[in-house]
């Protein structure tokens, strides 16, 4: 065993040292350098990986489509992939009303990938001019139309005496706020076959049903309260429930 380890370490001292001067030294740093200095070429300035495509990912209808996406990014899709500035493309994107948000990313060797989570309406505000306006559910504006969408309560400001008396603590668009809140919270079964949230003021809000059935709802206090509730009441039939109170809730009719 001593001495096949003593041979081992002649053939060790025998065999030669790889030494590089000091020439050799510079000579492989400078190609390194070149090296390095060529990749962040192709990479960053070169057209060998631009951008070729821009796919958009989350779109739900022909309401927004990708090429509008596009237009909004302008510019910024095209040159090297590398050099896309991708919090840039995410604010010009988030800029399109029916964007809540994106995201964006490389999608190497050409593509800008940006996935996007579209606005969705919980009601429709009508308006002056006979139009509707669809808000999501923070409230945020992002489409106007001729007619509602279909499954979403229409908003109607029908004023009653107290609610015109307390404008100046409850202006108009507090009082919209407060229904769409309500419309918010509304589940989904309900939410399909509600017609209207008629707002008297902020406590005498009042949803109408397709069926003709209507619920009045109060303020848009306890809302989540309000929903469970009305689900429960709905299996009595009846043409009007009352969730105003939670707590002690009504039907008739």
């Amino acid at each position: 065993m001593v001495d096949d380890r003593r041979r081992a370490d002649d053939e060790e001292q025998r065999l030669p040292r790889l030494r590089l001067s000091r020439r050799g030294i510079v000579v492989l740093t400078a190609l390194g350098a070149v090296l390095l200095g060529s990749v962040v070429w192709v990479v960053f300035f070169s057209s060998v990986l631009d951008v070729r495509s821009v796919a958009v990912q989350g779109l739900r209808d022909d309401q927004l489509t990708a090429d509008q996406v596009r237009t909004a990014i302008g510019p910024l899709q095209h040159g090297p992939l590398a050099q896309v500035d991708l919090d840039a493309v995410k604010h010009r994107v988030q800029a399109l009303p029916r964007v809540a948000s994106a995201e964006v990313w490389r999608g190497w060797p050409h593509t800008l990938q940006v996935k996007v989570v579209e606005r969705q309406a919980v009601a429709a505000v009508k308006g002056d001019d006979g139009k509707f306006t669809q808000m999501d559910a923070d409230g945020v504006s992002f489409a106007t139309g001729p007619t509602p969408p279909p499954g979403v309560p229409v908003v109607e400001l029908q004023l009653s005496p107290a609610g015109q008396n307390a404008l100046s603590a409850f202006p108009p668009a507090d009082l919209v706020r407060a229904a769409v809140q309500v419309a918010a919270g509304l589940p989904p079964s309900v939410a399909a076959q509600a017609g209207s949230l008629q707002v008297r003021s902020y406590d005498d809000i009042e949803l109408h049903l397709s069926g003709g059935a209507t619920v009045r709802w109060g303020s848009p206090e306890r809302t989540d309260r309000k929903a469970k509730v009305l689900l429960a009441l709905l299996t009595h039939k009846a043409t009007s429930y009352d969730v105003s109170a939670p707590d002690a809730p009504a039907i008739s009719g």
